[in-house]
């Protein structure tokens, strides 16, 4: 049977939510899509590298702005189980980190926090800035640029 576009969606969604502790819905099954053809990871490492950063974010979101999101992108809790814990990272890799700051017009900010959840998915830190303007572009697809403006905030 030749799989067309609904049968790969449907296969995706399926495999997501077996590859994941918590199954994943369409819109966060999409965003680890992007996040691992753009970006060369696993499922595993977009999942949970997404789900550090939304996880930093919440911590600095307002509860408004934090729903919003999760309503933006059902499936959001799923990428929130797949993050390891966030540590304060310093050292060369917090430094590595500072160039993140460029993304968003100032400095890295918090963004320096998650090198140790990258590399606990077997990432460098240095991968925290090319998640976060894919991630930053996903939330404004999905929710607009004002959405997309409290994320960037949140992560400044």
């Amino acid at each position: 049977m030749p799989r067309t576009p609904s049968t790969r969606f449907v296969a995706l969604v399926l495999f997501a939510g077996f590859a994941f502790s918590r199954p994943l819905l369409a819109d966060a099954a999409a965003l680890v899509n992007v996040l691992t053809h753009d970006l060369g990871v696993t499922e595993q490492q977009a999942a949970g590298g997404s789900g550090a950063i939304f996880s930093y974010a919440k911590q600095r979101m307002s509860t408004a702005d934090f729903s919003q999101l999760s309503s933006a992108i059902p499936g959001l809790d799923g990428l929130l189980a797949a993050a390891p814990a966030v540590e304060p990272q310093g050292g060369a890799a917090g430094s590595m980190l500072g160039k993140a700051g460029s993304l968003f017009g100032g400095s890295a900010g918090g963004l320096g926090q998650l090198g140790g959840s990258f590399a606990k998915l077997g990432m460098s830190p240095d991968m925290v800035s090319k998640f976060a303007p894919v991630i930053l572009q996903y939330v404004n697809s999905a929710g607009g640029s004002g959405l997309m403006g409290s994320l960037k905030n949140a992560l400044m």
